[in-house]
């Protein structure tokens, strides 16, 4: 599919966005408030729609809900000021926006499915197991995606499958004499260091660990 996140926003995409301004602007009226009153999966799921019905206009609002003034600098050289203004308006009215159009359109553009962007954690104790228990919920954007609740063991068991996962996408790759874009191996090298940092830390806790007594 095309990504049309990078360079100048092509003309057809601003047409398309003047052409179906009225809709266009009650649709995002209604998305702001439904976003405001906390309906997060509504909200992506009216913007799925929108991108899979209006796909021109979707990365147009898009676009300009990202835009920086570089941007907008390259539109006022092609557009009318009044053009541009509407585009550029369109962050300040509906700045709760922002974020779930931008997911949608990674969504759309790479083929990509509830890109995760944060994961919130609790940890307690359970005594009658003599266990920490590990929460956490994944989310993408505003909407949560799934919740786990765990011992450490469980934990480490999804996140090996999901290790084993990406070792097996990139060793196909290597099998395929097919390349990782810069980009993405640059971010690989930078989580393994991360993982390799956690996998020590981890390896201290469980040498004290064992050294530690067991009650009872």
């Amino acid at each position: 599919m095309d990504d049309r996140n990078t360079g100048p926003v092509p003309d057809s995409l601003v047409e398309a966005f003047l052409d179906h301004e009225h809709g266009t602007v009650a649709l995002l009226d209604d998305l702001e408030a439904r976003a405001l009153a906390g309906e997060a999966e509504a909200v992506r799921e009216k913007i799925r729609g929108f991108a899979a019905e209006h796909r021109d206009v979707f990365f147009a609002v898009a676009l300009a809900l990202e835009a920086d003034d570089g941007v907008f600098a390259d539109l006022e050289s092609r557009f009318d000021e009044e053009t541009v203004s509407k585009l550029r308006d369109l962050s300040d009215r509906y700045p709760s926006l922002s974020e779930p159009f931008a997911l949608v359109r990674l969504e759309v553009s790479k083929e990509r499915t509830n890109p995760v962007t944060t994961i919130d954690v609790t940890t307690t104790y359970s005594p009658t197991e003599e266990v920490p228990i590990i929460q956490y919920s994944a989310y993408s954007g505003d909407v949560r995606l799934y919740e786990h609740r765990g011992t450490p063991q469980e934990v480490l068991q999804s996140a090996g499958y999901l290790l084993q996962a990406t070792n097996d996408s990139l060793s196909a790759a290597l099998d395929q004499d097919r390349s990782v874009n810069t980009d993405e191996l640059s971010a690989l090298i930078d989580r393994r260091e991360k993982l390799e940092s956690e996998l020590s830390t981890l390896r201290d806790n469980l040498d004290e660990l064992r050294r530690k007594p067991v009650d009872g």
